[in-house]
């Protein structure tokens, strides 16, 4: 699968909603970014802390979906915790998952959110079941 297949997916979904684009994967990586404007925002003006979580569980989802079969398996988010540690007003996050267990029936990610000056503004960490179809 390609970037452009996996952001053509995700078109018409809560995914082109929040404008997530994906910009890079590997085997044990995906690589996203989200605008941080009004529609993400809290009513004080920064990155709501849900908006950070969705983002999250779409890249650790989007990870195992690329590295399971597809025709097999479908990928659910299981749990999905984090930490916001900074705020965020303007620009754009930027989310980088990384396997940490890729086992049979669930996958575990750590996910860290930056802004575009690299700040860290979140980290989650991102449970996926397996479920047979």
């Amino acid at each position: 699968m390609t970037i452009e297949q996996i952001n053509k997916i995700c078109r018409n979904t809560f995914i082109s909603h929040l404008e997530i684009e994906f910009l890079d994967f590997g085997e044990d990586f995906v690589l996203a970014k989200m605008p941080v404007n009004q529609k993400k925002f809290q009513p004080i003006g920064v990155l709501h802390g849900g908006a950070s979580l969705a983002l999250a569980e779409t890249v650790a989802g989007a990870g195992s979906m690329l590295i399971v079969d597809n025709n097999k398996y479908n990928v659910f988010g299981l749990q999905v915790n984090g930490n916001h540690v900074a705020t965020v007003s303007s620009g754009e996050v930027f989310a980088r998952a990384e396997i940490i267990h890729k086992g049979q029936s669930t996958h575990v990610w750590d996910v860290k959110i930056t802004d575009s000056q690299d700040k860290l503004i979140s980290v989650s960490r991102v449970t996926n079941i397996l479920k047979e179809k």
